[in-house]
């Protein structure tokens, strides 16, 4: 191979690095850590000691049928009221990709939410 093949090659190879989608950079975050999804933590402490990016993952590990997980508006999240078109994850094992700005969750379980099982997360 010539030099200027492999100078070429080189500059390919930069090129598809610096234009790989940004996802594949992406976090998971296990939400409550070890203690997962329930009673247990302020999701609110939680979520202040994360830096959170559009495009991450948020898994949500809880004993299913215990809880469930819910995608929420503002108002949704400050009222722990879920949307009549709100479609509930309760797999115990559930997966969110967080989109740029405010993202909110709740548990629609009566009395989770108001007892602290909501999060906001805000990704950049």
């Amino acid at each position: 191979m010539g030099r200027g093949n492999c100078n070429m090659a080189v500059f390919l190879a930069l090129l598809l690095v610096m234009c790989a989608p940004l996802h594949a950079l992406a976090a998971t975050h296990v939400v409550g850590d070890s203690q997962g999804w329930g009673f247990s933590l302020s999701y609110t402490d939680w979520a202040d000691e994360k830096t959170f990016a559009a495009g991450d993952t948020l898994v949500f590990n809880y004993q299913a049928g215990a809880h469930d997980v819910v995608p929420v508006s503002a108002a949704g999240y400050k009222t722990c009221k879920a949307s009549d078109t709100s479609k509930a994850a309760t797999t115990g094992n559930d997966k969110f990709t967080l989109r740029k700005g405010a993202n909110y969750f709740i548990c629609s379980l009566p009395g989770h939410c108001a007892a602290g099982m909501r999060l906001q997360v805000i990704a950049d």
